[in-house]
């Protein structure tokens, strides 16, 4: 595009630029969307001409199909804003440009982008009402929602990933709930989520997949398909969860070399429910004592001297420890280093705060496609922070860490 400007007029918009360095760049920003717009365009007809063979206005007898005007579109591109194109046609209708795809609203960097936007927590309704003054094209909730559904396969592949080329000592096991939207209802359904641990500590999130948390039928079915995928079940020694009807008797079943060690917390709390207020906090250190102990010959010894001591006051809460005490101490058998990762489910406790946090702004989540894309975008967030927090390389000399192992549980009632 060609600017003339007269001396006079030049002096003037310096003076104006002198005086407000800012304005170059509003100049700059208002004519760039329409010289690549007029850019575009140039190129769509050269398109044209190569695809007719043939300059404007040249006639060829044998051929009849020539230019047919044009029609109008939008496109928005990053960094530029919404750009105007008019698109040439022939008579016959046979032309289709490359240089637009066609249907396309917005280039594909841009998609992405939205589509990273709206996994990263902003909802459809912020990005409708924010992305015309950032991206300059206004998106609507149904295309934040198109843009997203681009990358379910993309999720599907990495929820179904092989699993072959890792080995995998310890599972977390765990569900979590989510209103979501089935059929044209809506209810309340778990998402099964399995975090592996390998060899060298790291942690991955190698299953999620919709079931019932409550059905031991669910559990089994999704460590089958763990397996499948490639898990080597003789490689797992130990399984961390929270006591869920049917899933240790599974979890063993399936993992033949696998203890299981049940969430402390979970157990502390249950004990806890069953203790008048007034003795809770009594009760609270003499249990914790238990699971802080220094060995599990120290561990079982207060563990008789905490019977001793309340099975006349509260017998219901010496049962319930009782019966799942054994469980609690497992972790007792593995490298005293990594006692603290497990010794509860707080790795998957974490994650699954993470999945609420990120769907409470969305009330209804919008199928079981959509739930997946969301949670998978968390989950590979997630395992990227964890490659600087391995099981089994904390350090105990932290003072935060020091007082959370001596006076504390590791999560709030």
């Amino acid at each position: 595009m060609k600017v003339e400007l007269s001396i006079k007029e030049a002096m003037q918009l310096i003076k104006e630029i002198e005086e407000k360095p800012a304005k170059i760049l509003e100049m700059v920003k208002g004519e760039m969307p329409k010289m690549v717009g007029d850019y575009l365009t140039d190129m769509m007809r050269l398109e044209l001409t190569r695809f007719l063979g043939r300059q404007p206005y040249e006639r060829a007898e044998e051929e009849p199909n020539h230019r047919n005007g044009s029609y109008p579109r939008s496109l928005a591109l990053k960094g530029i804003g919404e750009v105007a194109v008019k698109v040439p046609r022939d008579r016959e209708g046979k032309y289709q440009t490359r240089v637009i795809p066609r249907s396309q609203r917005y280039e594909d960097e841009l998609r992405q982008d939205i589509a990273v936007m709206f996994l990263s927590g902003v909802s459809t309704r912020t990005l409708a009402m924010i992305s015309e003054r950032l991206l300059g094209h206004k998106i609507s909730a149904a295309e934040v929602s198109r843009c997203s559904k681009k990358l379910v396969k993309a999720i599907e592949d990495w929820r179904n990933r092989d699993l072959s080329t890792m080995k995998f000592k310890y599972l977390f096991c765990d569900g979590v709930y989510f209103e979501m939207r089935v059929g044209r209802t809506v209810e309340k359904v778990s998402v099964l989520v399995v975090i592996g641990v390998t060899e060298s500590g790291q942690k991955h999130v190698i299953g999620l997949q919709s079931g019932d948390k409550e059905s031991a039928a669910n559990w089994r079915e999704l460590f089958k398909d763990l397996k499948r995928r490639g898990l080597d079940s003789q490689t797992v020694t130990l399984g961390i969860m929270d006591g869920l009807p049917g899933l240790e008797k599974v979890f063993r079943e399936e993992f033949s070399k696998g203890k299981v060690q049940r969430c402390q917390v979970h157990v502390a709390r249950n004990v806890l429910a069953k203790v008048p207020k007034k003795l809770k906090q009594e009760v609270a250190d003499d249990i914790r004592s238990i699971f802080y102990a220094s060995n599990k010959e120290k561990a079982l010894e207060f563990a008789t001297q905490f019977a001793v001591r309340w099975q006349q006051e509260v017998p219901s809460a010496v049962k319930c420890l009782q019966n799942s005490l054994e469980s609690c101490l497992t972790f007792f058998d593995f490298p005293e280093e990594e006692w603290i990762s497990l010794r509860t489910t707080n790795v998957i406790e974490r994650l699954n705060k993470e999945f609420k946090r990120r769907t409470r702004p969305m009330e209804i989540i919008a199928g079981e496609n959509a739930c997946y894309t969301l949670l998978a975008f968390i989950s590979i967030k997630m395992e990227i922070h964890w490659r600087s927090n391995p099981v089994g390389k904390v350090r105990y000399n932290l003072p935060s860490l020091r007082s959370l192992i001596q006076g504390n549980f590791t999560q709030s009632p």
